[in-house]
């Protein structure tokens, strides 16, 4: 299992965005935008957090109006990373 190659993978390169959630009770995006990653080395050593309630509280986010992602990898093996990027208020 890969987690993070997103929705398209290529096997040298991969840089893609691509849509998350959307909370149904907010009809907006909001002012305030944060990210936070997981990295993945040579599928050896794995740090960081992209838990969205972990990105709200770290960045003062109260309310989560939505949730995007990327990813990024070079050669599968090498490098992977997996971000949600939080919007809201």
């Amino acid at each position: 299992l890969n987690c993070a190659i997103g929705p398209n993978h290529g096997f040298i390169y991969t840089g893609t965005n691509f849509a998350g959630e959307v909370n149904p009770y907010f009809n907006k995006i909001g002012s305030k935008k944060a990210e936070g990653c997981t990295h993945r080395i040579l599928y050896l050593i794995s740090f960081g957090s992209s838990n969205a309630g972990s990105i709200a509280i770290n960045n003062k986010i109260q309310y989560i109006y939505g949730t995007d992602h990327s990813t990024t990898s070079v050669l599968t093996f090498l490098y992977n990373n997996y971000c949600t990027i939080v919007h809201g208020e």
